[in-house]
């Protein structure tokens, strides 16, 4: 039975409407919640106005202004919609009070939560949401059916143990399961913050793609690391459509988390303490 920390398949959004309560209950039980969305459902709430601007913030309403090509445009505002509405339902708050900004290597999170982690993935018409509050989280998307041949990339993304177990697969499964590993260490090194910075020959995916494992096939980690990958299941049948995978890698840090992801007790202590400050001298 599924319990704390362990990866559900992600939530099928078809709209601003949600169901947004699922995703709170899974942020609460599971400690996290991924959500996918087709971008083109969404576009009719994509108005570019006073209220898209709120929505947006200044950095990313600059950064939708200065895109040319409409779906990409679209995309890339649903995108942080789908961000802000997700993160919103965690913390119990409008989604328009949820604050999108960026580190360095423009890895996405939320200002004054960071208590909950953040990862983003589109791809064509599908965009991935993915919220973490017991540690680091990663989602990536590929389109399902991308060839990937087991003889021009196994050097590259392989490791010893990975390309012992592939070699001798028909080219079918091989594909298949090349995919797989692609998108899982693609999530995992963002939910590292990594990115391709780490070596996808570093490190490698046992068979069905659920542990994590050193080059030479030995366990690397000791079960705070939980991964899936979905794609006609996801939300329990009802896909944006058979054409994409979805990733996922999620990380429980071992400490307690908040089963409480309400704003008001997700702040972190350096936000609360301007508040407060700036309520005592307000009140002087």
């Amino acid at each position: 039975m599924a319990g704390r920390g362990s990866v559900t398949a992600p939530i099928l959004m078809e709209g601003p409407h949600g169901p947004w309560l699922k995703v709170r209950e899974s942020v609460a039980f599971f400690g996290n919640a991924v959500v996918c969305a087709n971008w083109q459902q969404w576009q009719s709430e994509v108005v570019a106005g006073p209220e898209l601007r709120s929505l947006l913030g200044n950095r990313d309403w600059q950064r939708f202004n200065a895109l040319v090509k409409p779906e990409v445009k679209y995309r890339f505002a649903v995108s942080r919609m789908l961000v802000r509405h997700a993160a919103s339902a965690a913390l119990h708050v409008l989604p328009d009070a949820v604050e999108l900004a960026y580190k360095p290597g423009g890895r996405p999170y939320l200002r004054g939560c960071d208590q909950i982690d953040v990862s983003l993935s589109h791809t064509l018409d599908l965009v991935v949401v993915g919220l973490n509050r017991l540690g680091r989280i990663g989602v990536d998307t590929e389109l399902a059916g991308r060839r990937l041949r087991y003889l021009e990339v196994h050097r590259q993304m392989c490791t010893p143990a990975e390309r012992a177990r592939l070699a001798d697969l028909r080219a079918p499964e091989q594909e298949a399961e090349l995919l797989r590993t692609w998108t899982l260490k693609e999530a995992y090194t963002k939910a590292l913050g990594q990115g391709m910075r780490l070596g996808f020959t570093q490190f490698g995916f046992g068979p069905g793609g659920r542990e994590l494992q050193t080059p030479d096939g030995g366990a690397a980690s000791h079960g705070e690391w939980s991964f899936g990958t979905f794609g006609r299941e996801l939300n329990g049948g009802r896909t944006v459509n058979d054409r994409y995978l979805v990733s996922i890698a999620c990380q429980d840090a071992g400490h307690e988390g908040e089963e409480d992801t309400s704003v008001g007790t997700m702040l972190d202590e350096g936000l609360l303490g301007q508040v407060v400050d700036l309520l005592g001298r307000e009140g002087t």
